[in-house]
């Protein structure tokens, strides 16, 4: 990898103010890689400003950030791919930092830890800061792994993650579904502390706390759903049928000590809960050797991908 092409990948909306040192700082800090701005339908003078400072310009229509990481990871070509947001709170001068592990090859996606360092002094914002830390213990809860910053917009990966990660999201939520996707199929992950600043006077984010927030938690939803379908309808069905039977037993006592069923309404809802409860675990089970199978399919198609790139690596040699 000591040739390896480094493509620095930065999504852009309306970032006239920081977008020419974002581009300058990368330029100094990777000078054998190539800067992309992926303008995201820009109202201001930012592609120009960018292209000014030499990066390559990459126009991006679909609004949303999800949008333009599938823009990004579609049409670069590179062996090792750096993210980072074009509003100059990610220090350029550690992007090395990032970028080593997938160098020497002992990760797939090496994310910036804000959280551990000065994210929570510089952010402005409470409600940013309580969103990443909900965030953040949620995964940990649900995927019994330990995520320190799983919303981080400074990122590296490798060529082999890029191009088997599908990228469905359209909006902010995109970091958390990268980060889900990374743990859900096992991909070699490195968190790295990095120094965080604040963006600049007059630059404003645009990441609406509420709506955006709203998104992110239907997005670890679905991915809770999706991938781990025996724990999600499974607890449900155990749920549910323990209701049922928790109903049911005064109504079985009643009837075995008097010969009569005076409460059929409690009978018939006891009834309904246990066969939701059935009718859930047997969704679970099913969903679950789907997934499996999925994962295996997942697994062959990585490495038919890998064995392709050896291949053509070696034909280049």
């Amino acid at each position: 990898m000591k040739d390896a092409r480094i493509a620095v990948l930065l999504p852009c909306y309306n970032e006239s103010l920081t977008i020419a040192k974002t581009v300058g700082d990368f330029r100094a800090a990777l000078p054998d890689a190539t800067i992309y701005v992926f303008d995201n339908a820009s109202t201001d003078d930012s592609a120009a400003l960018a292209e000014q400072a030499g990066a390559v310009v990459v126009p991006v229509t679909q609004r949303g950030k999800g949008n333009v990481v599938r823009r990004m990871f579609r049409v670069v070509d590179a062996d090792v791919y750096v993210m980072a947001d074009s509003d100059d709170t990610y220090p350029a001068d550690e992007a090395n930092l990032l970028i080593e592990p997938i160098l020497r090859n002992e990760a797939d996606m090496v994310t910036g830890d804000r959280l551990s360092t000065s994210y929570y002094k510089e952010n402005k914002r409470p409600g940013h800061n309580f969103g990443n830390a909900l965030v953040c213990r949620l995964i940990t809860t649900l995927w019994g792994c330990r995520v320190k910053d799983v919303m981080t917009g400074y990122r590296a990966f490798s060529r082999r993650f890029v191009k088997n990660c599908p990228v469905l999201s359209g909006g902010f939520e995109i970091e958390t579904e990268i980060t889900l996707h990374a743990v859900d199929k096992r991909w070699r992950i490195r968190e790295i502390p990095i120094s965080y600043r604040d963006r600049p006077s007059g630059s404003f984010s645009k990441l609406n706390t509420i709506q955006d927030g709203l998104r992110v938690m239907r997005t670890i939803f679905n991915a809770f759903r999706l991938y781990r379908p025996l724990s999600f309808f499974g607890i449900s069905g155990l749920l549910f049928l323990f209701l049922g039977v928790a109903f049911a037993a005064p109504v079985f006592a009643e009837y075995f000590s008097t010969g009569v069923v005076p409460r059929f309404p409690t009978l018939i809802f006891s009834s309904f809960l246990a066969l939701s409860g059935l009718l859930s675990c047997s969704v679970a089970l099913i969903l679950d050797a789907v997934k499996k199978q999925s994962d295996r399919e997942y697994e062959l198609r990585v490495m038919d991908y890998t064995r392709e790139t050896v291949s053509e690596q070696t034909k280049a040699d």
